[in-house]
């Protein structure tokens, strides 16, 4: 009765250990295929951005997509790169940070805002610094930003006018970069109100 009792013992705790290494299998399969869509989302990103610089106009990462790179930007002291793309929606942010097309492109009059997420492709937005360089390359040629400041405000004071007036509850210089992202950093719910601004005024 014992050693049958202590051979049921046994099997369960083998169907216990399978089960558990099927459920692990499952979740580093599954985590696997996120890092491969993020990883073959960025290669087509870095293909449509390089068409976009060779003339090409509006280019498409992917059939579907409803945006297109419109930038590049770059903090040189953080080692920074990443391509902007058109648009601030849920599904623009999802893959890079977005233009707010409200708001100036470089090179006109007003002030150009782009939106990131803060733990993925904004995360470096803690580190940045006063005086820290910050250079936006587009179709249109290179311009380059020296941060001036920033500064956590509540998102209902931070409006979008029209494109000549983006101000984030103050005065900005006409023809500033505007970085946006949620705040604070280690929040653990998304969203909230709290915005997390950079502000980088045009230098060159």
């Amino acid at each position: 009765m014992f050693a049958r009792l202590m051979r049921l013992v046994r099997r369960l705790f083998m169907v216990v250990i399978i089960i558990t290494v099927m459920c692990a299998i499952w979740n580093i399969g599954s985590a696997g295929k996120i890092y491969a869509k993020a990883w073959l989302a960025q290669v087509l990103l870095e293909q449509s951005w390089q068409r976009t610089l060779d003339g090409q106009q509006n280019v498409r990462p992917w059939p579907w997509a409803d945006t297109w790179p419109v930038a590049e930007l770059t903090v040189p002291r953080l080692g920074i790169s990443r391509i902007v793309l058109s648009g601030d929606s849920g599904r623009v942010l999802a893959f890079s940070p977005g233009y707010t097309e409200a708001s100036a492109f470089p090179g006109t009059d007003g002030n150009t805002v782009i939106s990131g997420h803060r733990d993925t492709h904004f995360k470096f937005l803690k580190d940045i610094k006063h005086g820290d360089r910050i250079e936006l390359t587009t179709s249109e040629g290179d311009f380059v930003y020296t941060v001036s400041d920033h500064v956590v405000v509540d998102q209902r004071y931070f409006w979008l006018e029209e494109k000549s007036d983006v101000q984030p509850d103050g005065q900005v210089p006409s023809g500033s970069l505007i970085l946006v992202t949620c705040y604070p950093f280690d929040a653990l719910t998304p969203g909230g109100n709290a915005r997390f601004l950079v502000v980088a005024e045009q230098s060159e």
